[in-house]
C-alpha cells in the first residue's frame, strides 16, 4: 500500500485509511463485532495503516471495537478519534470546553486501550468556545504525550487559520467526493497554504456513488441516510446521471465505480487521505483496489468535463446538522 503524509506534520499513513463509523452507527444495525475486528484486521494486512472512530459512534462502542481489534499490532497503526459533542450524543449538541476535551481524551484512551491518540480531531467547531482555546488544550494534551497530532472536522477557513497559529493542525476532515466539491473553493487552497493533509470522509457520497442505491433502494429506519436531502427518492433518481458517468468510465479502466471515485480524488493532490468505511470484506477489497487505478491527465479530464455538466440534487445535510458546519 502506498504511503501519504499529512500536509507538513510529518504523520505518515496509508493511502487509503478505513472509517470506522458505519461498524457501530449511523448505516442500520451494528455490525456483528467478530465480523467487524475480523475486517479491521484484514485492512491492516492488506496495508491499511490508518483508521477514524469517535466517541459518538455508538456511543463509545466503536472506540473499544476499534482498540480490541488492534491491539495486536498497535504501535504499527494510526488511530484518528473525535472530541466536541456533550456526553457523546449529537442530540445533545457541541461542547468543547476544555474540561471536556481532556476528559474525552482520558475516556478514549482507555477504550481504545493505548497510552497515546495519535490524531485527535474536533468534531464540530463549537461557537461556544473560543477555537483558540480549543487548540491551546489539544497542544497541552500533546506536551503531555497523550495526543500526538491535532486535527479539525468541518471546520471553516476563520477557524483553522485561528487554531494552526496555536497549534499546527496535521489534518482536516471534511467531506468530499465527486458530488460534494465545495473544498475545493476556499478549503484546499488554504490546506495548501498552511501544509495540512486532509482526510475525505465519505469519499464515496455515503454509498451513492458506488452504483448499488437507486431511487428504488430503501433503507433501514436506524440508517441517517433517511434524512438526508440528498437521499430522497427524487434526489435519488435525479442523480443517478453522476452514477452513469462513473459507470462509463469504469467500464473503460476495467474498475469499479467506488475505485473511479476513490481513485478521483487520491488524484487530486498528494496529501488527500479518503477514508472509505465498509462493513463487508469483499467491498474492503474492492475500495482498497482503487490505489491501482491510475487515472491519466486525459482521464482527469474527462472526468472535469462530465461532472462539471452535472448539478447535483439536494442537501447533504439537514437543517439541523448544516448548522454545525462552521465557516
Amino acid at each position: 500500500m502506498e504511503k501519504r503524509i499529512l500536509g507538513k506534520s510529518g504523520l505518515e499513513v496509508s493511502a487509503l485509511g478505513l472509517g470506522c463509523m458505519g461498524m457501530s452507527f449511523g448505516y442500520g444495525p451494528a455490525a456483528d463485532k467478530n465480523v467487524a475486528i475480523e475486517l479491521i484486521r484484514v485492512a491492516y494486512q492488506h496495508g491499511v495503516t490508518f483508521f477514524d472512530t469517535a466517541e459518538v459512534y455508538g456511543p463509545y462502542t466503536n472506540e473499544e471495537l476499534l482498540g480490541e481489534a488492534l491491539a495486536p499490532f498497535r504501535d504499527e497503526v494510526v488511530i484518528a478519534t473525535k472530541f466536541g459533542f456533550r456526553h457523546a450524543q449529537t442530540s445533545e449538541g457541541l461542547d468543547s470546553r476544555p474540561e471536556t476535551i481532556r476528559a474525552v481524551a482520558e475516556a478514549s484512551l482507555k477504550r481504545l486501550g493505548t497510552d497515546r491518540i495519535d490524531l485527535f480531531y474536533q468534531h464540530r467547531v463549537d461557537p461556544n468556545v473560543p477555537i483558540e482555546d480549543v487548540a491551546g488544550t489539544v497542544k497541552d494534551l500533546i506536551a503531555e504525550g497523550k495526543v500526538k497530532h491535532f486535527g479539525l472536522s468541518e471546520a471553516g477557513v476563520q477557524s483553522i487559520r485561528k487554531a494552526h497559529a496555536v497549534q499546527p493542525i496535521a489534518a482536516l476532515q471534511s467531506e468530499y467526493s465527486l458530488w460534494w466539491r465545495e473544498p475545493e473553493k476556499e478549503i484546499l487552497p488554504l490546506l495548501e497554504e498552511l501544509g495540512i493533509g486532509f482526510v475525505p470522509f465519505s469519499p464515496l457520497g455515503k454509498g451513492f456513488l458506488t452504483g448499488k442505491i437507486d431511487e428504488n433502494t430503501s433503507f433501514d429506519k436506524t440508517d441517517f441516510r433517511n434524512t438526508v436531502p440528498r437521499f430522497s427518492e427524487d434526489n435519488r433518481k435525479a442523480n443517478q446521471i453522476l452514477v452513469n458517468l462513473l459507470n462509463t468510465i469504469a467500464g473503460k479502466q476495467n474498475a469499479t465505480n467506488a475505485q473511479i471515485a476513490l481513485a478521483w480524488l487520491l488524484a487530486q493532490k498528494p496529501y488527500i487521505v479518503p477514508i472509505p468505511g465498509t462493513t463487508k470484506l469483499h467491498r474492503l477489497e474492492e475500495n482498497l483496489g482503487a490505489v491501482k487505478v491510475q487515472l491519466s491527465e486525459n482521464d482527469l479530464a474527462e472526468i472535469e468535463t462530465a461532472v462539471s455538466k452535472i448539478a447535483v440534487q439536494g442537501h447533504r445535510y439537514t437543517e439541523q446538522s448544516q448548522k454545525m458546519v462552521a465557516k
